[in-house]
């Protein structure tokens, strides 16, 4: 590890403990920050509910650090809206934001329209499929955040067990953004959770970044923010466990594929081959092969957009 790195751990890698939520608070009056809690979700009616629940009550009513939760519903085929609606999150759309530009599914996509439809002058994104969710997942990453002017972006570590198999989770992360990321940019080696869901990052820097539209958003978004701002403004805080909802070998891999992909267009710019990727599934006459898009468009940052400009000036 480059000693940059070393040092990098060592002065920008907390734990949720290291600021208690009385300082966060007295900061965040301080400062005049607002902040803005952002569920990406769809088809979560399982688990949505009790993640709003949970942060409204430990973070707007018990304590008043998180000014808005706002799910942002990209077409779920269950009660997702409808739950996270009665535990207490403004729910909104995909296709209802910015609706002069077509939807395209994806992550991303969600992530990079809900900076309309929010206010914060902090904006924290976390998962929707979390199980056993704790406060400390949006207390933590966004604490360095309201104390600290020189940090710009944060991200969650965590433990994040595969079933009853302790630190198995996260398998695209090691197999996939890991090398990646140590052979290409060894400074953003240092991240614990490269590709997790829940960070945190300054409204100023999240307008700045492209967003790819899919699952290569983390990755691309850390790599960004490494060049626009800097290591020193990233950082990361260990919020204790991560439990969720496993996807299988087959998503996996096209999870990998986009990854791989955004790496790709930020390491050359260039032309994709063959921008898919065929995996096999058996069936009644043998192995099949089954070809899937791999995500090629990403939105530009949020701060070129009319309609963003306009809402800021008003």
């Amino acid at each position: 590890m480059l000693e940059e790195v070393e040092r990098w751990l060592s002065a920008r890698s907390w734990s949720v403990s290291d600021r208690p939520i009385q300082q966060l608070v007295s900061a965040k009056n301080a400062t005049g920050q607002s902040v803005s809690v952002v569920l990406p979700a769809l088809d979560e009616e399982a688990t949505v509910g009790d993640i709003v629940t949970v942060i409204r009550r430990e973070l707007m009513l018990r304590t008043p650090l998180v000014d808005e939760i706002v799910v942002v519903d990209s077409g779920s085929a269950d009660r997702t809206a409808e739950v996270a609606a009665a535990a207490g999150a403004r729910v909104v759309h995909r296709d209802a934001i910015l609706p002069r530009l077509p939807a395209v599914p994806g992550k991303g996509e969600v992530l990079w329209r809900s900076l309309l439809v929010t206010g914060g002058d902090i904006v924290c994104f976390v998962d929707a499929d979390l199980r056993e969710f704790s406060a400390d997942f949006v207390s933590g990453i966004v604490g360095p955040l309201l104390t600290d002017p020189d940090v710009h972006l944060v991200k969650a570590m965590y433990d994040r067990p595969l079933g009853a198999a302790p630190g198995q989770g996260g398998r695209v992360t090691e197999l996939m953004a890991r090398p990646l990321l140590n052979m290409h940019w060894p400074l953003l080696a240092g991240f614990v959770q490269p590709l997790g869901g829940e960070y945190a990052a300054r409204r100023s820097l999240l307008e700045r970044l492209p967003f790819p539209v899919g699952y290569g958003v983390e990755l691309g978004m850390l790599v960004d923010a490494l060049h626009l701002v800097g290591l020193d403004a990233l950082a990361q805080v260990d919020v204790g466990v991560r439990r969720h909802r496993h996807q299988d070998g087959r998503a996996l891999g096209r999870m990998a594929a986009a990854i791989y992909r955004t790496a790709q267009l930020r390491l050359a710019r260039g032309h994709l081959v063959r921008p898919a990727l065929t995996q096999f599934e058996r069936g009644v006459d043998g192995f099949e092969p089954r070809t899937y898009a791999v995500d090629t468009e990403e939105r530009p940052p949020m701060a070129e957009i009319a309609e963003y400009a306009a809402r800021r000036v008003a």
